[in-house]
């Protein structure tokens, strides 16, 4: 597995990845455009790219000026395999080598993303408006 840095280019097969996903779905595609992307990727943040034999099989991206990760999504095919923590990690290593500020993140509760992030050391704050569980991390208790 290579784990490499994202760009514009990679967009489409990040929207596959996406729209893949059993959890945490996207329900309206509409919601998430190819501008918040490239928003994403060039203003706000960073992403990474987790390949297989060539092909992208999951991504995340770091929101720097929200303190937010905005995306961490592996595809279904790819699943259990260490692809998501290495994103993870590759992410809060870059994020937390900008700036000791906290990063926070939300995902449905009862899913196997809740899990994930507990057992990598996020801890939850409360509820979003929406329901969601909301995650905090210091550059202090991050794992990386």
């Amino acid at each position: 597995m290579i784990i490499r840095e994202a760009d514009i280019q990679d967009i489409p097969v990040l929207t596959e990845i996406r729209l893949a996903v059993r959890e945490n779905v996207l329900n309206n595609p509409a919601l998430v455009t190819y501008a918040d992307y490239v928003e994403y990727l060039t203003r706000r943040g960073r992403g990474w790219v987790g390949e297989e034999a060539g092909r992208i099989v999951g991504f995340a991206i770091a929101d720097l000026t929200g303190h937010s990760i905005w995306a961490l999504f592996v595809h279904p095919d790819f699943d259990q395999r260490g692809i998501g923590r290495a994103l993870h990690d590759a992410m809060l290593s870059w994020y937390f080598g900008q700036t000791s500020e906290p990063l926070w993140l939300s995902t449905a509760p009862g899913t196997r993303a809740e899990g994930f992030y507990r057992r990598a050391g996020w801890c939850e704050t409360g509820r979003t408006a929406s329901g969601e569980v909301r995650f905090e991390l210091t550059k202090w208790n991050s794992p990386t």
